[in-house]
This record gives C-alpha cells, structure tokens and sequence, in this order.
C-alpha cells in the first residue's frame, strides 16, 4: 500500500498546532537524517497555501506529511478535503499520515474512509515509525 522511497526521504512535512510535537518529531527526523529537507507548520491553511503554491514543481513538494488532527483555524480534516482537490499526481506524490495524541474510533472511522490518507499514528512520532515508512 505504501509505496516510498528506500532511502532517505526529500522532504517531510510536519503541520501540528502543538510546539512541543512538532519539536519532537523535527528533532527525531533531522537527529537520525530521515529527510534532506523538512518542512513545519504550526497550522493547516500555512501548510496548504505551500501545497497549493507548489503543485507544479515536485522538487518542492513533500514526499511525507505528517498531520495532527486537532487544530485552530483549520482542523486536520478540513485540510484533507482541500487536499483532495489537488491535481492527482500532487496527491499520488504526497503521502499523508494522520498524527493525534487522542485516537478516537470516529476519527480512525474518518481515516480509513479517505483514500489518501496512508496511516494514523499516535503522537509522538517515533524513530520506529519513521524506520517502517521509510523501508516499505
């Protein structure tokens, strides 16, 4: 199902509204050289308009988002339904994985609908995680 890179990662993108999450996963991924860029965003409209700005170049598009649930101006749902309006190829190349510190089964129920969504992960993000999807 997942199909990524055997290496290390281009670039990752993180957009969680919480400092200390996002903190952790950056440290995780610059710490263990997961990614050659990274990209954070502390909410979902930030980190759309980038995805929207540079939908035409591939060379700045994320191979991996990871994105919190929960959040200000724009919740992690709201965010996927304007992503699911990206050109194909966007969607194709941009691998999103769900990040939440509360699982609850609607919101898993909601994952699992969306296609484009490849995972659900509770925070934090961990070296083991990011070992398996960046592997498979």
């Amino acid at each position: 199902m997942i199909e990524l890179l055997q290496q290390k990662i281009g670039i990752i993108m993180i957009i969680d509204d919480n400092n200390i999450d996002r903190y952790i996963g950056s440290r995780l991924i610059i710490k263990n050289n997961f990614a050659n860029k990274l990209l954070q965003y502390d909410n979902a409209v930030n980190a759309l308009h980038y995805l929207q700005d540079n939908q035409n170049n591939i060379d700045l598009l994320p191979n991996i988002i990871f994105l919190d649930i929960y959040m200000p101006m724009m919740s992690g749902f709201e965010f996927m339904e304007a992503f699911n309006t990206l050109p194909q190829f966007v969607k194709k190349y941009c691998k999103v994985f769900i990040i939440s510190s509360t699982i609850d089964d609607s919101d898993i129920s909601r994952v699992h609908v969306d296609p484009n969504i490849f995972g659900f992960l509770e925070k934090p993000i961990t070296k083991e995680f990011l070992e398996k999807i960046t592997t498979i």
